[in-house]
């Protein structure tokens, strides 16, 4: 059985998630709460983190490595262009959101916001939240620019870049984190691919507890 460890409003494993389903790679979810001291976890993955793919009888860790590898894998459709400027752009644009977006915008919002209270760990730091809520317009702004020019974020083709992005808006979309109303390019843009078939389980994700935005799963906003 063909399986994925992970934690809903996780990211990284949304990037996981919406490459394997659109590949049309079929594989069992499993939550994983990676912050509790478990044996059997660390030895799937020691770093102690989620994503972790098990398929064909392999055991994958790191989501950037999962995305690439599954490329190679399964060509088809591309989620990395063919030519290498172009693979590139991908790849810078995958770094920029798990980077530094997530660093500075993620991180503080969703830690704040969702994985406190399911941790355990006490209520929300609002400097935390204020620096998030701060820091997300600079990148929508800037992802605005990246599509006054393209079609997409990193060319005229939909890739990973697209789904990496996707991930973390989506995971701030469930507490109502983004302001869709600051630019109508990225919120045409996220509409077409919140409209995907592999967006589907994603919409369909609840955390107990934590009920989703009024928008998150409205295809139309």
């Amino acid at each position: 059985m063909n399986r994925l460890y992970h934690f809903p409003l996780s990211p990284f494993c949304r990037k996981v998630r919406l490459s394997l389903a659109e590949k049309k790679i079929e594989v069992e979810l499993v939550e994983e709460r990676y912050w509790e001291p478990d044996a059997d976890f660390l030895r799937r993955n020691p770093a102690g983190k989620v994503p972790i793919l098990k398929l064909n009888g392999h055991t994958y860790s790191d989501s950037t490595a999962i995305c690439e590898m599954l490329e190679e894998l399964h060509p088809t459709p591309a989620l990395l262009p063919r030519d290498a400027n172009d693979r590139y752009e991908v790849r810078r644009l995958v770094a920029w959101f798990d980077g530094k977006f997530h660093d500075e915008v993620t991180s503080k919002l969703l830690m704040e916001r969702v994985y406190r209270k399911v941790m355990g760990l006490g209520y929300p730091d609002s400097k935390n939240v204020k620096q998030g809520l701060k820091a997300i317009k600079y990148h929508l702004d800037y992802m605005a620019w990246l599509l006054d020019q393209r079609r997409w974020l990193a060319g005229d083709s939909m890739s990973l870049a697209d789904f990496t992005a996707a991930a973390h808006l989506s995971s701030l979309d469930y507490v109502s984190d983004v302001d869709w109303n600051r630019s109508e390019a990225v919120k045409d843009w996220y509409a077409k691919i919140k409209s995907r078939p592999a967006f589907r389980s994603i919409l369909a994700d609840q955390i107990p507890g934590n009920l989703p935005s009024r928008q998150y799963a409205d295809l139309d906003f």
